[in-house]
């Protein structure tokens, strides 16, 4: 996460947890990114995005606090499990911290919602074995 120098260690400690959190209920990766872009935001943030390690199965948070930017960029596999409807609430519960001055704590919720809303069903039973009567 860059600009880490923007967060105490307790907020840093706050949203890595809930980016575990969110990894763990999911079965995605997620990221965070905090900083300037080096050009337009969307393409700029689909970039942060494919330069990760699995970028098809990656949720990634960007924010620009100073140009008041907030993206949120799926790979092919997490957009299968995270609808832009669930992102976009997750976006607007971020933005309304944000415009608190609370960026830690939008972070925190909004990555904790899109890891809830990407939630996968635990598998009941992957037994092939035909059932005794």
């Amino acid at each position: 996460m860059p600009a880490g120098d923007a967060f105490t260690p307790d907020q840093l400690y706050d949203i890595e947890r809930a980016v575990r959190n969110a990894e763990e209920a999911s079965g995605l990766h997620f990221s965070v990114y905090v900083g300037g872009a080096d050009s337009e935001t969307r393409p700029f943030a689909v970039e942060l995005l494919n330069e990760l390690d699995d970028p098809d199965s990656t949720v990634l948070v960007y924010v620009d606090p100073a140009g008041r930017r907030l993206e949120i960029i799926t790979g092919e596999q997490a957009r299968r499990q995270l609808s832009d409807a669930a992102a976009g609430l997750a976006a607007l519960t971020m933005q309304t911290s944000f415009a608190t001055g609370d960026l830690a704590g939008g972070l925190v919720t909004g990555v904790q919602q899109l890891g809830a809303h990407a939630h996968q069903a635990p598998l009941l039973h992957a037994n092939n074995e035909p059932h005794k009567l």
